[in-house]
C-alpha cells in the first residue's frame, strides 16, 4: 500500500500550511547570507548565461568566424572574479585556509580548466550553425547530465528520485524532438552535415557541463574537508571560495584555449581581420571588442553564478537552473535574431518546461517527506 493512501484526507488549508511549515524550518536552518548569495548566483545564471549565449550568436551573426576566438573570449574575462576576490580577503581575519591551494588541488583545477576549455570550443562549434533558439532547447539536456553525474559522483548531495528520472526522459524527449525538426531552422549556407554536426557537439557540450559541474562540488567537498571546515560543506562565511575555484579553473582554461588559438586557429591575428569587416554591435573595430567584451563578462558572471548553486546547493539544482534559462534564451533569440519558431520548437519548449516543472514538484514533495522523517537536529541540504 503506498504511503499516501494511509494518510487522512486534508484540507487545503492544511496542505498549504504544512508547505509553509516546511518552507519556513528550510528557510530557519540556514542564515540570511546563505539565501542572498544563493538568490544572487541563481539570478546570475538566469541573466548572465542567456546573455552570454546571445552574444555567442550575435558574433557569428556580425561576421566572425573563428570558434577559437569565441571560446577564447568566454575565459579572456578570468580578472573579472579575481578582482572580485581582493575584497574577499580584505574582510578575512587573517590569510586565507584555502590558498594557495595544495599541489593536488592544482592539478584538479588543471584538469577542470582543460574541460571547460573544451566544453567552451564545443558551444562555439554548435552556435556557428545553429540557430541560438535550438542551441538553448539541446542545451536543456544538460539537466539530465547533471543529474546523472552528481548522482555517480557526489552522491550524498544528489539524490535521484522517480520525479528526477521523470524530468531526464521528458527533456530527452524534447532534444529528439527538436533533432527531427532539423529542416526548418537551418540558415542559409549551412549544410545537413554542419547542422548534424553542431547539434551532436550541443549535446556533448550540455553532458561535459554536467560532468564540470559534479567534479567543482566534488572539488569543494574535499577541498573544504582537507581545510579543516567543521562540516565538510557549504557555508556563507566562506563564500571566497567560489571566488578561488573560479580564478584558477578561468585562467587555467584561459592558458588552455590560448594556446590552442595559436596551434590549431588562425592565431591572435585574425581578432585585427575579423574587426575590420564587423557588423554587429557597431561600426568595425568598435562593435567587435564591445560584443567580445561583453562575452567576457557575462560568461565569467554566468559561471560566477554556477559555481556559487553548486557550492551552495548541488550540482542538480545547478543543472535545474541551467534549463530554466531555456525559455528565457529561446524567447530572447525570437525576438531579437528572428529564429524560426516552428510548432516542433514551441512543442520542444513546452515539454522542457513540463520536465523542470515535473522535477520542481517531485523535488518539494521529497524534502517535505524527508524534513518529516528527519530527526529535529538533522542537517538539511538544498538539493
Amino acid at each position: 500500500m503506498e504511503e499516501d493512501s494511509a494518510e487522512p484526507n486534508v484540507s487545503l488549508r492544511e496542505k498549504a500550511s504544512k508547505i509553509i511549515s516546511v518552507s519556513t524550518a528550510a528557510y530557519r536552518s540556514k542564515p540570511g547570507s546563505f539565501w542572498a548569495l544563493l538568490v544572487l548566483s541563481a539570478g546570475a545564471m538566469l541573466t548572465a548565461f542567456p546573455a552570454s549565449s546571445l552574444l555567442s550568436r550575435l558574433y557569428y551573426n556580425g561576421g566572425g568566424q573563428s570558434k577559437w576566438i569565441l571560446s577564447w573570449s568566454a575565459v579572456a574575462g578570468w580578472p573579472i572574479p579575481a578582482l572580485l576576490l581582493l575584497p574577499c580577503y580584505l574582510l578575512l581575519d587573517g590569510a586565507s585556509p584555502t590558498w594557495p591551494p595544495p599541489p593536488r588541488l592544482c592539478l584538479w583545477y588543471a584538469l577542470l580548466g582543460l574541460l571547460s576549455a573544451a566544453d567552451n570550443l564545443m558551444y562555439a562549434w554548435a552556435y556557428a550553425y545553429l540557430p541560438a533558439s535550438t542551441a538553448s532547447l539541446v542545451a536543456a539536456s544538460s539537466l539530465a547530465f547533471s543529474a546523472v553525474f552528481g548522482r555517480l559522483i557526489v552522491q550524498e548531495k544528489n539524490r535521484m528520485g522517480l520525479s528526477t528520472v521523470n524530468a531526464i526522459v521528458v527533456i530527452t524527449a524534447g532534444v529528439v524532438i527538436v533533432a527531427l525538426d532539423s529542416g526548418s531552422d537551418r540558415y542559409p549556407g549551412v549544410t545537413g552535415k554542419q547542422y548534424a554536426l553542431g547539434f551532436v557537439l550541443d549535446v556533448a557540450g550540455s553532458a561535459l557541463h554536467g560532468l564540470i559541474f559534479a567534479l567543482s562540488e566534488l572539488a569543494f567537498v574535499t577541498h573544504l574537508a582537507a581545510a579543516g571546515s567543521n562540516d565538510g560543506g557549504a557555508s556563507s562565511s566562506r563564500f571566497h571560495v567560489v571566488l578561488e575555484q573560479q580564478v584558477a579553473v578561468s585562467l587555467s582554461a584561459f592558458a588552455f584555449t590560448s594556446a590552442g588559438l595559436a596551434a590549431f586557429g588562425e592565431g591572435f591575428g585574425a581578432m585585427r581581420r575579423e574587426a575590420a569587416v564587423f557588423s554587429a554591435g557597431g561600426v568595425g573595430k568598435a562593435g567587435y571588442a564591445m560584443v567580445l567584451g561583453w562575452s567576457a563578462a557575462t560568461f565569467q558572471l554566468g559561471v560566477l553564478g554556477a559555481t556559487g548553486v553548486v557550492y551552495l546547493g548541488s550540482t542538480v539544482l545547478a543543472g535545474v537552473l541551467n534549463a530554466v534559462r531555456v525559455p528565457v534564451t529561446s524567447v530572447a533569440a525570437v525576438i531579437w535574431f528572428h529564429d524560426p519558431m516552428s510548432g516542433f520548437k514551441i512543442l520542444s519548449l513546452v515539454i522542457t518546461v513540463w520536465g523542470f516543472g515535473s522535477y520542481m514538484v517531485g523535488h518539494s514533495r521529497a524534502a517535505k517527506k524527508t524534513s518529516r522523517d528527519r530527526p529535529p537536529s538533522g542537517r538539511q541540504t538544498i538539493s
